[in-house]
């Protein structure tokens, strides 16, 4: 088994660039980190290139990194390579899946336009997945699907569905003609969510957290839609608002 001890080592400056968004583009990888997220990386088959181990690291009964290539790595290595507070002794390397294809567009979709904060754009997908959506596209100017607190945020759904990086205008004209209903979100000129039925197939569009979704994308839709508000509240967060709007219209 290979061992590590030295923050120096080569290895470990080439996995530290992987925190940064440039350097997981630059090298196919992103890093993943504790129990969790490391063994839901390891059921989704996912490439997971080395499993790097503190030496006194216990391993829960449900993760086993037997068939895996284990690098043991000291406790300043560990600590040089996380991004978290209280680092559970365990993260590993992955490649960087390719887009998926998508040919036919049936299903239901989030759409996500210019989503900044990595724990909103994490819960979304997570939700995404617990409402069962087919998929999720990340438009422009949204921060990195791979960024660590975006994947903490998920809980490892990230491995459970497609997150497609797309041209939101491109993608809404495809699934206007694959029949598939486009809906915004907006407090101007919209509907509220009720006054329509569930849906059996749709996209939903989510917008920027001040700025909400792009005018010229909430022109292109069916249908704008918005969440009304019975107390004080200026507005909901953005996360909160899709998995109300997700769940109810799936039904």
């Amino acid at each position: 088994m290979k061992r590590i001890d030295s923050s120096k080592n080569e290895h470990v400056k080439r996995w530290k660039k992987l925190h940064t968004k440039k350097g997981r583009d630059t090298a196919g990888r992103f890093l993943v980190e504790g129990f969790h997220l490391v063994e839901e990386a390891i059921k989704a088959d996912m490439m997971v290139e080395y499993i790097l181990m503190k030496e006194d690291t216990v391993l829960p009964a449900t993760l086993s990194v037997q068939n895996q290539d284990v690098i043991i790595v000291s406790d300043a290595v560990m600590k040089e390579l996380s991004e978290t507070e209280t680092p559970q002794g365990i993260a590993a390397v992955c490649v960087i899946p390719s887009a998926p294809e998508v040919d036919q567009l049936t299903g239901q979709y989030l759409l996500l336009d210019r989503i900044q904060d990595p724990g909103n754009l994490g819960t979304m997908i997570r939700t995404a997945d617990a409402a069962g959506l087919t998929g999720v596209v990340l438009g422009e100017g949204s921060v990195d699907v791979f960024n660590s607190k975006v994947i903490r945020a998920t809980q490892g759904s990230i491995f459970h569905l497609p997150v497609i990086k797309g041209d939101l205008e491109q993608w809404m004209e495809r699934l206007k003609q694959s029949n598939v209903p486009v809906f915004g979100t907006t407090l101007n000129e919209a509907s509220s969510y009720s006054a329509i039925e569930p849906q059996e197939t749709f996209a939903l569009i989510m917008g920027n957290e001040g700025e909400g979704v792009s005018q010229n994308l909430l022109e292109k839709t069916d249908q704008n839609l918005y969440i009304p508000i019975y107390g004080q509240a200026e507005s909901l967060n953005v996360a909160v608002a899709s998995g109300i709007l997700l769940y109810y219209l799936r039904g």
